[in-house]
């Protein structure tokens, strides 16, 4: 694309408001300058514009003819952009642009959003998956969610709101064959996971030797559903597949130090973010725990 050949933007936004108000000092006062600083752009502009766009007495400035022809061209280009610039905000004042993990976007966050919208009926959740450490200088989110054990960094403010239990999941055909006949099932991003339910369980499973790996938790979760072995999960993911019978699980789910939180830049937190914080924090209050009678001493 070819280069834009345009004036000094600050020196636009200076004549537009002469032009507009009529002043200089009015132009230097809505602009938060002096006089003299409006002065100069102007004079600045016309020297790059090559035509004399005021005239008169520095007391009593006018517009040339064609600087009235600049001004109204000008003036209608900042329009335009006051119209987008606004347009933009009100949607930002509105929507609230969420990172968040994948599979807890897809298996808890989603189905329940509708509730959200119901109550707020006027915003908007975009969610993008994401996974990584969040940097809000960096990255266009307002707001993020993730599982983890230590503070997520400085300058955010992370709201804890849900417990994360985990244990392994299979099918009922594999769970009657036995976990020690089962492959294990695994994801390459979190290889550890069988090691990591060992230790916090306090068991040592039986372990077949075949291992299957996915790029993807909710992959490994429809692997299991399909009968092809055995994964660990966190409860929340698969609460819904166990409760219809989708999936079981015989050794049932224990808590991990780790946490969902919802994270927001440290004293920035949009009204959006606000009130989704909220109604997160309730809807994870009547989030199902465990079956007592499922966990794993």
């Amino acid at each position: 694309m070819p280069k834009r050949s345009l004036p000094p933007l600050t020196a636009l936004r200076a004549f537009e408001a002469f032009a507009r108000l009529g002043r200089m000092n009015l132009a230097a006062d809505e602009l938060c300058v002096t006089h003299g600083a409006i002065s100069r752009q102007v004079r600045g502009l016309e020297r790059h514009c090559g035509v004399r766009l005021t005239e008169g007495p520095r007391n009593g400035l006018r517009l040339t003819e064609a600087g009235r022809r600049f001004a109204e061209a000008l003036g209608g280009a900042f329009d335009g952009i006051e119209r987008s610039f606004l347009a933009l905000r009100g949607a930002s004042e509105s929507e609230l642009h969420l990172s968040c993990v994948g599979t807890l976007a897809m298996r808890w966050l989603i189905p329940r959003l509708p509730a959200f919208h119901a109550r707020h009926p006027g915003l908007n959740i975009r969610v993008t998956e994401a996974y990584g450490p969040v940097d809000f200088g960096k990255d266009p989110f307002d707001a993020a969610i993730r599982l983890t054990e230590q503070a997520p960094g400085e300058g955010v403010e992370a709201t804890p709101f849900l417990d994360n239990f985990h244990g392994p999941v299979m099918s009922p055909q594999v769970a009657r064959q036995g976990l020690g006949a089962a492959p294990r099932l695994q994801t390459r991003p979190h290889r550890q996971a069988w090691r990591e339910w060992s230790l916090h369980a306090g068991v040592e499973p039986p372990d077949s030797g075949l291992h299957r790996e996915y790029e993807h938790l909710f992959y490994m979760l429809e692997a299991a559903a399909a009968g092809l072995g055995a994964g660990v999960s966190p409860w929340i993911y698969v609460a819904g597949d166990i409760a219809s019978g989708r999936l079981v699980a015989p050794y049932g789910f224990v808590r991990t130090p780790a946490r969902f939180v919802f994270v927001t830049p440290t004293g920035k937190a949009t009204p959006v973010a606000e009130a989704f914080r909220a109604w997160l924090l309730e809807e994870a209050a009547i989030a199902p725990p465990p079956p007592l009678a499922a966990v794993a001493a």
